[in-house]
């Protein structure tokens, strides 16, 4: 038998307050007292609270309605999960995007700015509702895409890209202008490439922004990426490894000294990673210093040098400088040289625990890499500790998520992983939580290699790919497929998410 809050739970997942009831109570006032209004039943306005018992919030509903006020119980994660999804902006944005007026949007084209650095412009309350609605979306990335007539908003959710509404092409350069000049940047050029950074607070939280700007056939296309600082504290164990790798993890990050890499393409989650790493360290009697491009979060207990070419601070120069600080443990941003590389070999051995990311499809790749990065075969078994090879993959809906019958292709790819078949699997039908797309939230896929000696072994004697994945297979490691696959099992992800992200590596 389900409880009130379970019953509830299902009502704000699957029932779609009514427009009538959402329009009785303003966005505000339903986040200031965690409420949100369900239905209009004669004259009776129900409404899920996180605190039905609070007096002085049902007098301010019913007083704003001018209705009784008839409650339910809800969790208050439930109620502002519902009010983000149904209270929005969309009217409002193209209500602020009208009042640029056409005598604005001329000498913007002239280059001459209609006040849009201050708060009270249209197109600057346009911006922040933009920002706002990406926030509640749990968008990672905000795409305004200017087309042949219309300029395309798009939010990046769970690794996905979505078109979320548009706006009239005349008003693109009144926007884009405003974002530069947030961005500090220039706005008075249109072709070159351009990149910025600014801060704002939306739905209570400070989130840094950062942009970059490029010219297209059809204008400045621009797309904004959304740091969280809350993002930035997760623990190790909030990542998504399974118990096995979690302590194979950890116990890699208790070594002195060493290098420890992590790999995966743009988006797979290695900045968090490492952030996690550190957070892991004690960083009271340990010097924390990194060097990044850029710097995303900004920790109060590390010591963080941004690069800047500009100044002559490189990876490799900053590497250098580093080494002369007195540093226990370095994070460089990324690998991307042979320079960088070697040095960051030879700080391991000199003593140094080195964590940083490098582009690579596995964790064999990563060994290669280094290899043909002119690093020496004896150097690389010396001082790497081990890699991690990280992907991401949307979580199942827990709204939604119920049991289905999966594809010939996921069945075979299954059995081939687990050694037993199975043919059904829990998978999101879409629900107006995860926006009909059955997944919502996404955890990490992990492969972790550990140089143990029979890998320094074949290392030493300039094994191929396969050998030194077919040993550290043999040596206990889980592949990056197998390890989707055990979240298949436990229903957390479905086997066509692991198949999207990870079966291609070999």
């Amino acid at each position: 038998m389900s409880s009130p809050i379970e019953e509830i739970k299902n009502i704000l997942s699957k029932q779609s307050p009514e427009p009538e009831a959402l329009r009785l109570i303003p966005e505000t006032l339903a986040r200031k007292h965690v409420a949100i209004p369900l239905a209009i039943e004669g004259n009776i306005l129900r409404v899920a609270m996180a605190n039905p018992s609070d007096i002085l919030a049902l007098e301010a509903l019913a007083s704003w309605s001018q209705m009784r006020i008839e409650t339910e119980a809800a969790t208050q994660e439930e109620v502002l999960e519902a009010i983000d999804f149904n209270y929005k902006n969309y009217e409002e944005i193209e209500k602020q995007i009208s009042n640029i007026t056409l005598a604005e949007v001329a000498k913007a084209d002239k280059q001459i700015i209609i006040d849009p650095n201050t708060e009270a412009a249209p197109v600057a309350h346009a911006l922040t509702l933009i920002i706002d609605e990406a926030v509640k979306a749990r968008a990672s990335d905000v795409h305004l895409h200017p087309g042949e007539d219309i300029l395309r908003v798009r939010f990046r959710i769970d690794g996905t890209l979505q078109d979320m509404f548009s706006l009239p092409l005349t008003t693109m350069t009144q926007l884009i202008s405003r974002i530069k000049i947030m961005g500090k940047m220039n706005i008075a050029d249109h072709h070159r490439p351009q990149d910025g950074q600014f801060s704002v607070k939306a739905k209570g939280r400070l989130i840094d922004i950062r942009v970059s700007i490029i010219a297209t056939v059809y204008g400045e296309m621009a797309v904004l990426r959304l740091l969280d600082k809350s993002t930035a504290t997760l623990n190790l164990t909030e990542l998504g490894f399974l118990p096995e790798s979690l302590a194979t993890y950890e116990n890699m990050l208790k070594v002195p000294y060493g290098v420890i890499l992590v790999s995966g393409p743009t988006g797979a989650g290695k900045t968090t990673t490492l952030y996690a790493s550190l957070n892991s360290l004690d960083q009271t009697s340990r010097n924390i210093i990194t060097v990044e491009d850029p710097v995303e979060y900004r920790f109060s207990n590390i010591n963080q040098i941004q690069v800047n070419t500009r100044a002559g601070i490189t990876f490799a120069s900053g590497l250098r400088s580093i080494l002369r600080l007195d540093p226990d443990v370095i994070l460089i941003g990324e690998i991307r040289d042979a320079e960088t590389a070697n040095i960051a070999i030879q700080s391991a051995l000199t003593g140094h625990l080195v964590l940083s990311s490098i582009h690579a499809n596995d964790s064999v790749g990563v060994v290669l890499r280094l290899l043909d990065l002119g690093v020496e075969p004896f150097l690389v078994s010396s001082a790497l500790i081990g890699v991690v090879a990280q992907r991401m993959a949307r979580r199942i809906c827990s709204h939604c998520a119920q049991v289905s019958k999966a594809s010939p292709e996921e069945t075979m790819i299954y059995a081939q992983e687990m050694g037993e078949e199975k043919e059904e699997f829990m998978q999101g039908t879409g629900c107006k939580s995860c926006s009909n797309s059955g997944y919502r939230g996404r955890t990490g896929i992990f492969e972790i290699l550990v140089n143990n000696d029979n890998i320094k072994s074949l290392l030493l004697k300039e094994a191929s790919a396969s050998e030194l994945r077919a040993q550290a297979i043999e040596d206990g490691m889980v592949t990056l497929v197998k390890d989707g696959m055990k979240k298949v099992k436990k229903n957390v992800t479905t086997p066509a998410e692991v198949m999207r992200n990870a079966y291609t590596v070999v």
